[in-house]
């Protein structure tokens, strides 16, 4: 048995086979974020797109899950059956979840070979969510956000935009209706009032009032 090798290290799950990374995410820059990431998950894909959310309008999502949200801890990311969080959720993408002082983000795990750009948009919504109530305004916000972050990304890293891909076909979707509203919310809000799993949510939550 080695000695002197951390633990996490041994437990890191690298990037998918079939995944392309841009050029800059060799195994030697994914090692040396892991420093950053790895409180957060031990998953290289997820390292990626975390880094990827620097200097983006994301990047407040990105220090929220580090730990710069209302509990103060880092929140952990990983992909998890989401039937097991709450069978409604089955075949939802993402979920942000609060267990008594600490937060979660769960990812579908069929996401899990999806293109780091289009990780790091799911994210970047996710993290907005940091308590335990939620609203139409809340996620209006948060959808809004993955667009504008997705938009960004899709640019900056052009070789995510895979658009076979179904986390991708999500963001363009998002995208578009963006675009369709002169880059405002307009036509996101009106897919969030309408969307079936956000039934009975209340209009406002604290921190987001009605725009």
């Amino acid at each position: 048995m080695l000695t002197g090798v951390p633990s996490f290290a041994k437990k890191t799950i690298a990037v998918p086979s079939g995944v392309k990374l841009p050029d800059k995410y060799t195994q030697q820059y994914i090692d040396y974020i892991s420093e950053e990431y790895k409180d957060v998950t031990n998953n290289e894909l997820l390292f990626v797109a975390l880094d990827m959310l620097k200097g983006t309008d994301g990047d407040f999502s990105r220090k929220a899950i580090l730990g710069y949200n209302l509990t103060g801890y880092p929140i952990k990311v990983q992909f998890k059956e989401l039937s097991s969080v709450n069978k409604a959720y089955a075949n939802f993408d993402a979920v942000g979840w609060k267990k008594k002082k600490k937060l979660y983000i769960y990812i579908n795990p069929k996401h899990q070979a999806a293109p780091p750009a289009a990780l790091a948009a799911l994210l970047a919504h996710e993290a907005l969510h940091q308590d335990e109530y939620n609203s139409l305004s809340e996620e209006t916000y948060a959808w809004t956000m993955e667009a504008v972050v997705w938009i960004d990304l899709s640019e900056i890293y052009p070789e995510c935009n895979v658009e076979s891909n179904a986390l991708v076909k999500r963001e363009n979707t998002l995208k578009k209706l963006f675009q369709k509203g002169g880059n405002s919310q307009k036509y996101i809000k009106k897919s969030v009032y309408q969307n079936k799993g956000y039934q009975g949510l209340p209009l406002t939550s604290p921190g987001f009032q009605e725009l």
